[in-house]
């Protein structure tokens, strides 16, 4: 893969507080829905009402620390990019089947949340464990496997942006003209200011287009401010605060679902040093992969020690440092700052939401669309021979075949339906066992060596003429 020549700040540059800010905002702005979002309905399906304002409080406040860890590295733990960290969606299945087995069982509030975080709070070992034999397992994460992973996420993401753009789920003017108009407007300010040559355009494209768009729902009526006097001014993080309990029987599904997230992690990982023009092969790579899967890990325990649930990299804001250029991991310091801020002052967090669907689906549809790109160009930084293609094919119809069709395996034992109604693990999973299964073959290296030499040597001849 060639470097990214758009990148403004690389890994390492330091931009202004002025820019940092301005970049870590858009990071926020992109990820703060999806960090909420598996809190908020895990605890709404489990009849955790009361709990929900402060299981949100943490998952932004444990996404702020996780996010540091990620940026800054602490010996081998993290990646040292902008990775920023949120609650993953991947484990939403398993964790409402187990919680409402409890709640069917006459469990109460306190014994479902200690079960299901004392749960997640030793599966996070199994991601501990995965990390620390990458070097062993580097013949599945590959470019192959991690391409088809972002592309996956790519595309499971373009799902939540329409559905926003349209009004959000269960909106009782889904799909009107006004909801898409909005929307429409906030994505064509975004693309006109990211296609501007002045840099500071550029990079706060995402926020003043989401900006711009509520300010016109505003006038027309779409936002209401009287929400916010229901939220406590500050929310303490506590230790096990509902206590921790084990079951073996909702390990398992956690236990595998945890391996997988790995590869999700890895692929977000790649992306995300695609977009920074980092190399996605050698030592270092690894290294870096490395080291986020383990984070990854670490901060899923952290999580369930502050009472929230597994944390995982975000792929949305590859889409930002794609759009503003902006790769500086030190971004990544003001982003976890503001999550932690976020976190333990649920008025700020509650003033955000406040945001209109349209809004934040006009911002984040161009971004996911971005990641799938992202998947493809690593795809195609290879020669697809008939081994890939077959290998892509199956992956993809397998993932995003149970995106469009969830009920198809409505059928499956539930332990292996946890982990297949996510497309991304669906995808993953397929792609990892058929790189396995079909072994590359001497004829088909050749094939590629020759492939990926022709130009040099055809360059070689020429001079030599």
């Amino acid at each position: 893969m060639k470097p990214n020549t758009d990148v403004l700040f690389a890994l390492n540059d330091i931009p202004t507080v002025n820019q940092s800010i301005t970049a870590a905002l858009q990071h926020i702005l992109a990820c703060f829905v999806g960090i909420i979002t598996p809190s908020l309905i895990i605890g709404t399906a489990l009849g955790l009402e009361p709990e929900i304002p402060y299981l949100i409080s943490m998952s932004l406040f444990v996404s702020g620390v996780a996010t540091f860890i990620q940026a800054k590295t602490f010996g081998p733990v993290g990646c040292g990019l902008i990775a920023v960290q949120g609650t993953s969606f991947a484990f939403i299945s398993a964790l409402l089947i187990a919680g409402l087995s409890i709640k069917a069982n006459g469990g109460s509030k306190e014994e479902i949340l200690s079960t299901l975080l004392g749960v997640c709070f030793i599966g996070a070992f199994i991601e501990i464990i995965v990390s620390l034999f990458i070097n062993k397992i580097k013949r599945v994460i590959t470019p192959l496997t991690t391409g088809i992973v972002i592309t996956t996420i790519g595309i499971s993401l373009i799902k939540v942006g329409i559905t926003d753009l349209a009004g959000g789920f269960g909106s009782a003017n889904f799909g009107s003209i006004e909801n898409l108009t909005l929307g429409l407007f906030v994505l064509v300010t975004i693309i006109a200011l990211n296609v501007s040559s002045n840099p500071w355009v550029r990079l706060s494209g995402i926020m003043i287009g989401m900006i711009l768009g509520t300010i016109v729902a505003s006038d027309l009526g779409w936002v209401s401010f009287a929400s916010l006097a229901e939220q406590p001014i500050v929310s303490i993080p506590v230790p096990f605060k509902y206590g921790i309990n084990f079951d073996l029987d909702i390990f398992i599904p956690i236990a595998l679902i945890y391996f997988l997230t790995a590869l999700e992690t890895s692929g977000d990982l790649t992306a995300n040093s695609l977009f920074c023009g980092l190399p996605i092969k050698g030592p270092k790579y690894l290294k870096r992969i490395k080291g986020g899967i383990l984070a990854d890990g670490v901060n899923s325990a952290i999580a369930a020690i502050f009472n929230t649930f597994p944390n995982t990299t975000f792929g949305q804001n590859n889409a930002v440092i794609q759009l503003t250029g902006v790769a500086s991991r030190h971004v990544g310091f003001y982003v976890a700052a503001m999550l932690v801020i976020l976190g333990l002052f649920p008025i700020i967090g509650g003033a955000l939401q406040l945001m209109p669907k349209p809004v934040l689906g006009g911002a984040t549809l161009v971004m996911f669309a971005t990641i799938a790109v992202g998947g493809i160009k690593i795809l195609a930084s290879e020669p697809i021979d008939r081994r890939k293609s077959l290998i892509i094919a199956t992956s993809l119809g397998t993932g995003l075949g149970v995106l469009m069709v969830p009920d198809a395996i409505q059928g499956l034992p539930v332990a292996f339906k946890n982990v297949l109604s996510s497309s991304v693990t669906s995808a993953g999973f397929t792609a990892i066992i058929m790189s396995i299964l079909i072994p590359e073959n001497k004829v088909t290296k050749q094939e590629n060596t020759d492939a990926s030499l022709s130009p040099s040597v055809e360059k070689i001849k020429q001079q030599s003429k």
